[in-house]
């Protein structure tokens, strides 16, 4: 079973929105997922409960002291992804979710705040040797700032492709309890999701057992 965990010091990245989609468009792709919240905002058990689609991934809000148990109940179970969100700051969840990712996702914003914002996030995972990639997120159309902002995050680490570029698709897929590849699955919202899916499974090693149901 892999885990991946998005991870951020710096609030407002879209850090649930994008894990939600991730959590899709995997799911999509045959995997077995499972979705644990660690943040007390409940952005992703609001979006769960206004979720009407039959299959998708599963969802669970818990305590981090909880989440030791959560994972190896997961993996008995056979579920072979689990995508961890976690709150928009320092504390003992952040800390085990880090621990607990084969691969740790940090959403940043094109933005000098949110650039400092992250640093606290990389050193930490710095320390305790994970795997963490940056994802920019929220991108305007065109901007030199992202390039800019890709510049400076590429001396600290692996940047994820493609950027997530700002589009209403994003939160008009979260208002309806659905992943943006189900919402407007030709939008260009959900090529980039499918996309950054695509280069998240390159980098977890080994893949995981699929669950493509075979056509009749």
């Amino acid at each position: 079973m892999q885990v991946i965990a998005f991870v951020t010091q710096k609030g407002g990245s879209g850090k649930s929105t994008t894990a939600a989609s991730i959590a899709v468009a995997a799911f999509q792709q045959g995997r077995r997922v499972f979705m644990l919240e660690l943040d007390r905002q409940g952005t992703l058990s609001d979006w769960i409960e206004s979720r009407e689609a039959e299959e998708g991934p599963d969802c669970e809000r818990i305590d981090a002291t909880a989440l030791e148990t959560a994972l190896a109940t997961l993996k008995g179970a056979n579920y072979d992804l689990v995508v961890i969100d976690t709150p928009g700051i320092d504390s003992p969840g952040v800390n085990a979710a880090m621990r607990s990712a084969n691969l740790c996702l940090i959403p940043c914003r094109p933005t000098a705040t949110d650039l400092r914002g992250c640093l606290p996030t990389v050193q930490s995972l710095i320390r305790l040797e994970k795997p963490f990639a940056f994802v920019l997120t929220q991108c305007p159309p065109r901007s030199n700032r992202v390039e800019e902002t890709r510049a400076g995050l590429a001396a600290l680490g692996l940047i994820a492709e493609p950027p997530i570029v700002s589009r209403a698709d994003h939160q008009d897929a979260m208002a309806a309890g659905m992943g943006v590849t189900e919402f407007n699955e030709a939008g260009a919202a959900a090529n980039e999701i499918k996309q950054l899916w695509i280069w998240i499974e390159n980098k977890l090693e080994p893949k995981g057992k699929r669950n493509v149901v075979k056509a009749a």
